[in-house]
């Protein structure tokens, strides 16, 4: 073989893995989306129908449809930015800990992130659980005066924190939050092992501030770190799923339905309706990878000024 086949020879096993796990389902989502698929379909007792648009007209039709957009718009744009912030001022702080103690430090943290998502969700949902969570009992030992200058009540007992959307998804913004942030912290510690101490000397030297030694120095080398960060957390985020499912207790409440919960609600509850399911599974794919590639070709566009 020609030696310089074989670089690409050792990528045939993998590519095929690639497409026999991701490409081949969805192309077979696209084609479903243009499908009337029923459950005898599924059965094979019947052919799916082909109607074109018509799962597409349906879903943009819906109202549920928009709300679950604007939900998931939000509830990414808020959680993203939070665990980014969140994450990095965690793992400048690691940064400055002892090895000993950042080792500690990030073994504890990266148990949250090692959680699976269906146990993210069971625990928080036992957390804000309204007759025996943990949330409502903390915040029954706030002084009655503090309570109610906080947060207008002073009794916390039985609050139903997982029957209204926003308050789903502050416990769904905790829970992913909780989970996330590690990834990010060690990712950043990783970076910022990388930069030379050198510069860091040189600007307490020249008597610059904490924040402006960041914008300086750290922010600008670490550009492609958190680039990366960026584009992994808005795709996590757009598709969350088993969180909210168990924080719900199922798709129960239409209202605070995401795309992915849409998704799976259209395409499995009774009357399950596949191939509209299919077709919003396209559109947040389509979305996904328009963020993704906007947001990539920004950051090679600034890569390219600089």
């Amino acid at each position: 073989m020609n030696p310089k086949l074989v670089p690409y020879a050792l990528l045939i096993p993998g590519t095929l893995v690639i497409v026999g796990l991701l490409m081949y389902p969805t192309v077979q989502m696209v084609i479903m989306s243009f499908q009337k698929v029923t459950l005898r379909v599924i059965r094979g007792a019947a052919e799916p129908e082909y109607v074109g648009f018509g799962n597409f007209e349906a879903i943009f039709n819906n109202p549920v449809f928009w709300s679950s957009l604007r939900n998931t718009v939000a509830f990414a744009a808020i959680t993203v930015t939070l665990t980014l912030v969140l994450g990095t001022a965690v793992g400048i702080l690691l940064n400055r800990l002892s090895k000993r103690m950042s080792s500690f430090v990030i073994i504890g943290i990266m148990s949250a992130w090692a959680v699976p998502p269906v146990a993210q969700g069971t625990i928080w949902r036992w957390l804000f659980d309204a007759e025996r969570g943990v949330i409502n009992w903390a915040l029954n030992l706030l002084p009655d005066w503090l309570s109610s200058l906080l947060f207008g009540r002073a009794d916390w007992t039985g609050q139903p924190w997982l029957n209204d959307a926003w308050s789903i998804y502050l416990a769904l913004i905790l829970t992913v939050l909780w989970s996330s942030f590690p990834f990010v912290a060690v990712s950043v510690l990783a970076g910022l092992r990388g930069i030379p101490a050198e510069l860091y000397e040189a600007a307490r030297v020249d008597g610059s501030t904490p924040w402006r030694t960041f914008r300086k120095i750290t922010f600008p080398l670490l550009k492609p770190v958190f680039a990366v960060l960026t584009i992994l957390s808005i795709i996590w985020d757009f598709k969350v799923f088993s969180q909210l499912y168990v924080l719900m207790n199922g798709p129960t409440n239409r209202e605070a339905f995401n795309l992915s919960l849409f998704s799976f609600a259209e395409a499995f509850k009774a009357p399950p309706k596949m191939g509209t399911g299919a077709a919003i599974a396209v559109v947040l794919t389509v979305i996904l990878l328009i963020v993704t590639a906007f947001y990539t070709r920004q950051m090679v566009k600034s890569e390219e000024v600089q």
